[in-house]
């Protein structure tokens, strides 16, 4: 192998871990899953992953940066680029939100959702990495829309979370119910349903 070739493969060699993890916590849970199984997924040995992850939650994290963040950084630059009624971006927002779910990411909820209450630095990474900056892009289109008219005077900090609740309820539903049934919920559906009444009770 020529050293540049080696370089190339050992930059790429966090993200594929990151990956190979993901798809186990996925099957197993955070609490099953052992390094050393992650390593085998990943083609490495144990003590190869240490090198990179000293632990399984120094792994989780690096699982949300690869697989969630960059997602949640294409929502925001999304949002900032919007120029047109709030109505409509908060509208377009909630439409394509269940996309953020699709490649496992729908799992990294669901796997937060069940270690947070025994595991403090993944509850508070999660609440600090993800869910804060989520909550500033909703406030931010709720405040754009309060500032031109187009919405009615809210708490934006209060109303984010009932914005984005119904997005997590979907990407929950899609890693777990909906892996084995088809009804009666529909994600998408049901956040278009949402975007109506939601923007009906914001109206001036």
């Amino acid at each position: 192998m020529k050293p540049a070739s080696r370089e190339r493969r050992k930059a790429a060699r966090p993200g594929e871990i990151a990956a190979a993890a993901l798809a186990l916590f996925s099957e197993q849970g955070f609490a099953a899953t052992r390094m050393q199984d992650v390593a085998a997924r990943a083609g490495i040995a144990k003590g190869t992953l240490y090198l990179y992850f000293p632990t399984k939650e120094e792994l989780f994290f690096a699982v949300v940066r690869e697989a969630l963040l960059p997602r949640l950084a294409a929502v925001e630059a999304w949002v900032a680029g919007q120029v047109g009624p709030a109505p409509e971006v908060l509208r377009g927002l909630l439409v394509q939100a269940p996309g953020m779910g699709r490649g496992g990411v729908a799992a990294i909820p669901r796997l937060v959702l069940s270690e947070a209450g025994r595991n403090r630095a993944i509850a508070r990474f999660y609440a600090e990495e993800v869910v804060a900056r989520g909550m500033r892009v909703v406030a931010g289109i709720l405040e754009r829309g309060m500032a031109r008219g187009e919405f009615r005077a809210v708490d934006a900090p209060a109303m984010a979370p009932v914005v984005f609740a119904p997005v997590l309820l979907a990407m929950l539903w899609r890693d777990t119910i909906g892996r084995h049934s088809r009804g009666p919920l529909d994600p998408a559906a049901m956040l278009a349903a949402h975007a109506e009444n939601l923007l009906r009770g914001l109206t001036p």
